[in-house]
């Protein structure tokens, strides 16, 4: 069953750690999107994460629901029952799932989660996120304790953030924030560590100047070292062993140096979303314009059902989002290195 469990989940980030790489995590939004991932991680042979944000799921339920709840257990069961044909492990996972939402979108689907594991099935995702970074500090942390707790009743790894990462995403915007809010502080470390590691395994996703959206080479300053910076304090405090997993958002459009400088600091999971939209829309696009006659109905015509077939084009996407992923795989050295049918 290539989703992996969450045994063989946390299997996969301890090997990420240990491997000195990290797993290219895509948002998916339909049935195509997710085989395009999937053919990515199975030509690799890398694991991956595939994740739904609360927009894709609003988007997979339809236009007359707009339920981001229903939409993302959707998309969760599609990749459960696709992946069964790959031999890669995949987990699923939620992005960016701001307070206001917790209660309509990640306590539902932990409440699916339940649901499964009594009828002793998988874990319908594996983590999720909780994107408290709005809130002050400690405020953030009372509720990622919170929600961890509840979390951890179910096996599940909970990824929090703070500080916050710029730019607009999925309707998330923090275009507006100061520059100082885009840098975590070594001193957030120690208390995200502190507040949450008695409690269970999470995920981190420190700010370091990324930044979400697509910019041109040098618009966007980096910071790496804030990560390395950040670990070493918590490190210090509390020994090798509390080293954290953390996650890199806003990876598209980064250099390779930054990408993989962030590796060495105990990065197991890049985000990668403007990227893959672009990679999967301008095939599409291409072929529009290639068939232009054929597609439309010009002066009466009749046009040419083989390019306006939706099969035509979205195949297309297809191809050119796994290209992208299997670039992404080769950049966070996460190819060739599947655990699957080791755990």
């Amino acid at each position: 069953m290539p989703v992996a469990t969450p045994a063989q989940y946390r299997a996969m980030l301890d090997a990420a750690q240990k491997g000195g790489y990290a797993y290219p995590a895509i948002n998916v939004t339909s049935i195509t999107t997710i085989n395009g991932a999937l053919k990515a991680f199975a030509e690799s042979k890398s694991d991956g994460i595939i994740q739904v944000s609360t927009g894709g799921g609003e988007f997979a339920s339809g236009t007359s629901l707009k339920d981001q709840a229903f939409g993302a257990i959707v998309l969760a069961e599609a990749t459960h029952r696709l992946a069964e044909k790959y031999n890669i492990l995949v987990g699923l996972h939620t992005d960016h799932c701001q307070p206001k939402k917790v209660d309509s979108f990640l306590k539902p689907l932990i409440a699916e989660t339940a649901k499964r594991r009594a009828a002793g099935l998988n874990n319908l995702f594996q983590s999720h996120m909780l994107d408290a970074s709005e809130l002050p500090l400690a405020e953030n942390m009372r509720l990622s304790k919170e929600l961890l707790e509840e979390c951890v009743k179910h096996e599940i790894i909970l990824e929090v953030e703070a500080g916050v990462v710029g730019g607009e995403e999925d309707g998330h915007d923090t275009s507006g924030v100061a520059a100082d809010k885009l840098y975590t502080t070594p001193e957030d470390m120690v208390e995200v560590y502190e507040t949450l590691s008695s409690i269970g395994r999470f995920m981190f996703a420190a700010t370091f100047g990324n930044v979400h959206g697509s910019y041109k080479p040098g618009a966007v300053k980096l910071k790496p070292t804030i990560l390395r910076d950040g670990q070493a304090a918590v490190t210090a405090k509390h020994g090798a062993a509390a080293e954290m997993d953390l996650v890199f958002h806003g990876g598209s459009g980064s250099l390779l140096e930054e990408i993989r400088e962030t590796l060495g600091y105990g990065v197991v999971k890049m985000n990668i979303d403007t990227d893959t939209q672009y990679a999967f829309t301008r095939p599409i696009v291409d072929h529009m314009f290639k068939n232009y006659a054929g597609v439309l109905k010009i002066d009466g015509e009749v046009g040419d059902k083989k390019t306006y077939d939706p099969r035509s084009y979205l195949k297309k996407g297809e191809q050119g989002l796994c290209d992208r992923m299997k670039e992404a795989c080769n950049d966070l050295l996460s190819t060739g290195k599947t655990i699957f049918g080791t755990v």
